[in-house]
């Protein structure tokens, strides 16, 4: 007997992951309303392989970001997305339904600090200082929410796709 989602896991799931993520960013949705960061809590458990889980989100992020355009502010992304798995794959080496809340809100806050202060720092939109920054920050709450609610929505659908959708064995 084998475990029908190890094998779909092995051979298949990279690639419908990255399908899913660049179909997300694609589709008209809110700012900020992807299964992004939510990707790179869950890829860390599902690969057991920061490697695996990075190279998923940067073929994600890399092809829509042909269709969407890329931008100077794409590393910045790019980075804090790293910086999530990283956290993920080190700090966090269990998730459960209890604490992937906390894993959803510290993922979001790493997302929104540093996209945000690329925004601040590279762009002309704001003054370079602390005044500046404060109001970069504070105009940037709105997609905030976005963020946090829509990493703890799909976080907690792929949690529960994973740990109750795919346990029956097959022969």
């Amino acid at each position: 007997m084998t475990n029908l989602f190890a094998d779909y896991r092995k051979n298949y799931l990279p690639f419908l992951l990255i399908f899913i993520l660049v179909f997300s960013r694609l589709i008209p949705h809110p700012p900020n309303f992807t299964p992004i960061i939510a990707a790179a809590i869950i890829s860390t458990h599902l690969f057991k392989n920061i490697w695996s889980s990075s190279f998923i989100l940067l073929a994600s992020m890399l092809l829509s970001d042909l269709f969407i355009g890329l931008h100077w502010g794409a590393i910045y992304v790019y980075i804090s997305l790293f910086i999530i798995i990283v956290f993920q794959s080190v700090i966090a080496k269990k998730i459960s339904l209890k604490n992937l809340i906390f894993y959803c809100f510290v993922s979001s806050l790493i997302f929104f600090i540093l996209t945000n202060l690329g925004v601040w720092a590279f762009s002309n939109m704001y003054e370079k200082n602390i005044n500046g920054l404060f109001v970069c920050y504070i105009l940037a709450i709105p997609f905030f929410t976005n963020t946090i609610i829509s990493t703890i929505f799909f976080s907690y659908l792929a949690y529960m796709v994973v740990n109750y959708g795919f346990k029956k064995k097959y022969s």
